[in-house]
């Protein structure tokens, strides 16, 4: 399956038409994008297709370029000396005069400084430092017209000419190397160029394709040994190549075929990969490093002569499969180039009838949720709410920039950039905009719940009302800004529940904001700062993420905390379950995994938190909602797509066709997330004894009373069945988890927890029925001394049985009441005699 790329636009202007179009996008941040027709002008137009400004030439330009922070724009042009410069920061333009006579022919920034070279169509050069203004004329640089080049990471600057010879200068202008080739040079590129010897660091190989047909590699580290590679006369001429990974070369051919090599000098000259996927012709290849794709042209003519053009997308990871494919009927004479913004956000397709297509490769993946609400960021300029939960139909909201932030409520969605948001008020007549606001610094994040927003800039947080017109709210509860004056900490995380805002500061404060009271309510301190917090829909339970990447569950109605196990140090955020039956149940998420826990609150055992299993994501998944073990997630491409959770695949399993070791495998997966229900149903599939053992235990171990009655009533358990009826009742918690922690043979924990309840003789009563004599005479002197005779008089029966008789001897003395005295005496004679007669026999 295809991924779909958006047209975020397209620029067809009528002095363009029929030609052939350069443009560049600004380099670093791919604000604009520089287009230069035959109409003398060069045109800026935004990232979203609007027109910002353009320069009027004296002749069709020749060359432009962007430097390398994207700041300023270069521009040759024929019949003029002078280059011309615009400034995106003030929208200006300004001339440099290049003080040469002759046409210039060619312009380039350098990859790391201000420095731009000038290549005229004599062979003459210019140097010029943008930052100290400096011009360096170099004459006489090749006899012929200069026709391409490139600039090394290491300020060296490679040229290619008509003369046929490569030059290699450094920043001053002085030739370092020079080679002559026996064609002409076209695209020359610096790379690194892999071999087995130790290599001096950087770009050391300049790359040139030679007359469309070889590809020659030049390494400045052996200039006597230059390599020229060629091709099958069947691939075509040289269409493009492009250097990508580790010292790999793509390279496109005219008659549609695609090939990888490898620059490594034991696999120099082998073809890695070849594909003939471009049956007709191939007319352009482009690759974004940071995307991680390869982008081509394909031109098809179907069985009826009709002819399109295609845009194939490959993943470099595996050429071999196809990520995305883009076709442009409307265009009928071909394409020309492309070019990808440097974040490869945004692909700029031109054709040869002189139009412009932009199409969105990569969209920033900005989303937010409440409850089972989720708003995410379609495209550049529109954000689309949707709630599939609740059956609702989405609704797109187009809203006025392109945002860096995304937040979503009840009634409102919110979206900003640097320190302003927009407000938009969600309602059965359709979307309007509230208002917008302006905070006292950049926005890191916001939250919102029904009436209220909250904002985090600057390690503070603004606690505001979203719509003050409609909302009845006292006017001192309008607005409040955390944390107070006198309180020196900074706030590195914040979320909004119903009722509470709850925050996280560098000290290690976690502080929560009760609405009603319009008052903090409840503080933890913790050791270390908190990053950050996630509060579960109802805001009695919190998980948070320390400083040291350590994560902990929060309790703040009895300040109770519970370390969570096998946490990864690479968790980015949490969700927690919105299914209204399994509360407990939260996952945190990580790049490419997602972890599933379980927070059992009321166990035989005490609360905890267990890890029930992971899930693998896929590739650029960001998780927005959990719903009854379906994690909602938002992709690159613009779209929603739903992921169920492994440690919940007993959903989706028919009981029938499943094996009964799988069954056994969903039913511990069921019981761990407290699913009994679902529980139940898989042991009537599995109809085994084991299971419903495992079943019955679990519900001991929950204190599931109720169910387990059930369990045990249909394992036919008569003994356990009246023993739980008995119990049932019980509202003390501690009485009931002793009664079930015997039940379930754990009788250590059953005396704790008997000990702690509203009837700690239970304890004793246990030990005595269990007859653990030591123990039950242990408890008796605290709880019942009364009970000491008794205890000891059946202890000494037992002893004396198994022939322990000096200690039966010692429990019989201090089993001696009133009542019993000469009873015991005439015992304790008979115990004497009868060692005494073992004494003679032996």
């Amino acid at each position: 399956m295809f991924v779909s790329f958006q047209r975020v636009f397209t620029l067809s202007e009528k002095s363009w038409s029929g030609s052939c179009l350069q443009y560049k996008w600004q380099k670093t941040v791919g604000n604009y994008l520089a287009v230069a027709g035959p109409d003398n002008f060069v045109k800026i137009f935004d990232r979203h297709g609007q027109k910002v400004n353009e320069l009027n030439l004296p002749g069709n330009c020749v060359s432009l370029d962007w430097d390398k922070d994207g700041d300023i724009l270069a521009v040759l042009a024929e019949k003029s000396s002078s280059v011309y410069l615009w400034d995106a920061n003030v929208n200006k333009t300004s001339q440099l005069d290049s003080g040469m006579k002759d046409q210039m022919s060619f312009l380039l920034w350098s990859k790391t400084g201000p420095l731009l070279a000038v290549g005229t169509s004599k062979g003459n050069l210019l140097i010029y430092n943008q930052q100290t203004s400096r011009k360096i004329p170099v004459l006489g640089k090749h006899t012929k017209k200069i026709t391409c080049g490139c600039w090394s990471s290491q300020n060296l600057l490679a040229l290619g000419s008509e003369d046929r010879s490569i030059t290699i200068s450094n920043h001053e202008g002085d030739t370092i190397r020079q080679t002559s080739v026996r064609a002409d040079p076209a695209d020359v590129q610096f790379s690194v160029m892999k071999t087995d010897e130790r290599s001096s660091p950087g770009e050391s190989t300049v790359s040139v394709a030679l007359g469309k047909k070889t590809l020659f590699l030049f390494n400045l580290n052996d200039p006597d040994n230059p390599i020229e590679l060629a091709f099958q006369q069947r691939y075509g001429n040289i269409i493009s190549y492009r250097w990508y990974g580790d010292g790999y070369i793509m390279i496109g051919f005219s008659h549609g075929y695609f090939v990888v090599i490898s620059t490594h000098i034991r696999e120099i000259g082998q073809e890695l990969f070849q594909a003939h996927n471009h049956k007709d012709s191939l007319t352009s290849i482009a690759i974004s490093q940071s995307l991680n794709k390869a982008a081509s042209f394909v031109k098809i003519n179907d069985l009826k002569d009709f002819i399109f053009f295609l845009i194939k997308i490959h993943d470099l990871t595996d050429l071999k499969e196809m990520y995305a494919i883009v076709t442009l009927d409307e265009e009928t004479k071909g394409l020309d180039q492309m070019c990808w913004t440097d974040d490869g956000q945004l692909l700029a397709v031109s054709s040869q009838q002189g139009s412009l297509h932009v199409f969105l490769t990569k969209l920033p993946i900005l989303g937010d949720s409440s409850g089972t609400r989720i708003a995410y960021l379609t495209s550049l300029l529109e954000v689309t709410v949707d709630n599939q939960v609740e059956g609702e139909s989405p609704v797109a909201i187009a809203v006025e920039v392109e945002p860096s932030f995304i937040a979503v409520g009840p009634y409102h969605v919110a979206v900003g950039m640097n320190n302003r948001a927009w407000f938009y008020a969600l309602g059965d007549g359709g979307v309007e905009r509230v208002k917008d606001t302006e905070y006292l610094g950049t926005v890191a994040s916001m939250c919102l719940n029904c009436d209220y927003a909250a904002a985090l800039f600057e390690g503070k947080v603004q606690l505001h009302v979203i719509d003050g017109d409609e909302q009845v709210v006292q006017e001192d509860r309008q607005t409040k800004l955390f944390p107070e004056p006198d309180q020196k900490y900074r706030i590195l995380s914040h979320a909004l529940t119903s009722e509470f805002l709850y925050y996280g500061t560098d000290t290690g404060l976690i502080q929560c904001f009760y609405f009603e009271d319009w008052q903090s309510v409840n503080e933890y301190r913790h050791t270390v700062g908190v990053r950050k917090v996630f509060p579960d829909p109802n805001g009695t339970r919190l998980v948070f993420i320390d400083e040291k990447s350590d994560s902990f569950l929060y309790c703040p109605v009895n300040d109770s905390v519970f370390e969570i196990p096998d946490f990864s140090p690479a968790i980015k955020g949490v969700l927690w379950e919105n299914w209204f039956s399994n509360k407990g149940v939260f996952v945190a998420y990580e790049e490419d995994k997602v972890y599933t826990y379980a927070f059992h609150k009321d166990t035989i055992q005490g609360s905890k938190v267990i890890l029930v299993g992971a899930t693998k994501l896929p590739f650029s998944h960001k998780p927005l909602l959990l719903h009854n073990g379906e994690l909602t997630c938002q992709t690159q491409s613009g779209k929603i797509n739903s992921v169920v959770l492994n440690t919940h695949s007993f959903l989706n399993n028919p009981h029938s066709d499943t094996s009964k070791d799988k069954l056994q495998w969903l039913l511990q997966q069921a019981v761990m997330l407290k699913r009994f229900s679902d529980a139940w149903n898989i042991c009537k599939a599995l109809n085994r004894s084991e299971a419903w053992g495992e079943l019955g235990r679990a519900c001991l171990h929950h204190m599931e009373v109720e169910l387990a009655i059930r369990v045990y009533r249909m394992m036919g358990n008569v003994g356990m069945v009246m023993s739980l009826e008995d119990i049932k009742g019980i509202e003390d918690q501690n009485l009931l988890a002793g009664h079930l922690a015997m039940f379930c043979n754990d009788y250590n924990r059953a005396q704790d927890l008997y000990l702690t309840s509203s009837y700690p003789m239970a304890a004793l009563e246990m030990r005595r029925d269990l007859q653990h004599w030591d123990s039950a005479l242990q408890l008796a002197k605290r709880l019942d001394p009364d009970e000491i005779p008794f205890i000891s008089k059946e202890y000494a029966i037992q002893l004396e049985f198994v022939g322990d008789y000096t200690n039966a001897l010692a429990h019989y003395e201090k089993g001696i009441t009133g009542n019993n005295k000469v009873s015991v005496c005439i015992v304790c004679s008979l115990t004497y005699k009868s060692l005494s007669v073992a004494s003679v026999t032996e």
